[in-house]
């Protein structure tokens, strides 16, 4: 199917599209951590390599939710089908940059917790167990 609007159009909504506070998975983690007294994180924390979601600064650990669509999913990504040469390079760009942001961030010394869009839809348990373990150690 072809694109209905035009590509300056499209160019303009997709440029919308903000990285920070999406309703589907930042605002849900962050009602995870408040409804189960989780404490000690900051958001959006200027000055760490990667602008990670979350961080607990006195345990060294920073948190990434990932848009499962952005970050190439392989459970549920779509390649569109339209400028699939874009989406190819664009998504295989943010693969390669999550990549490189987990190693500079254990280089210095955080740890790093991803998790997918639909994992944090499907099994909230199971992240906020995780944390904790995290967080104990």
């Amino acid at each position: 199917m072809a694109d209905v609007h035009s590509k300056e159009i499209r160019s303009k909504n997709m440029s919308a599209i903000k990285a920070k506070g999406n309703k589907s998975t930042e605002i849900s983690f962050l009602r995870l951590l408040k409804k189960n007294k989780v404490t000690g994180w900051r958001r959006h924390v200027c000055g760490i390599y990667g602008h990670p979601d979350f961080i607990f600064p006195k345990k060294k650990l920073c948190i990434f939710i990932d848009g499962c669509y952005w970050h190439g999913c392989k459970k549920c990504y779509i390649r569109p089908k339209t400028n699939k040469k874009f989406w190819d390079n664009k998504i295989i760009a943010n693969k390669k940059r999550d990549k490189r942001v987990n190693r500079c961030l254990k280089q210095e010394g955080w740890r790093v917790l991803r998790i997918w869009e639909h994992q944090l839809k499907k099994d909230q348990p199971f992240y906020l167990e995780k944390i904790r373990k995290f967080l104990l150690r």
